[in-house]
């Protein structure tokens, strides 16, 4: 596995935590930032190639 795919699926575990923790919260607006952020890093991985098992 490459460093770039290694720092995707990284970012990606984060920003899975990270929204768990907002929804858990109740805070929309970063639950709204991070749900882009996934949505951004789940397209740069399909336009790289890199298979995401979430």
């Amino acid at each position: 596995m490459g460093e770039f795919t290694t720092t995707i699926e990284s970012r990606l575990d984060q920003a899975y935590k990270g929204l768990e923790e907002a929804r858990s919260s109740g805070d929309a607006f970063l639950a709204d930032a991070l749900t882009a952020e996934i949505e951004d890093l789940r397209r740069l991985a399909d336009d790289h190639g890199i298979s995401i098992q979430r």
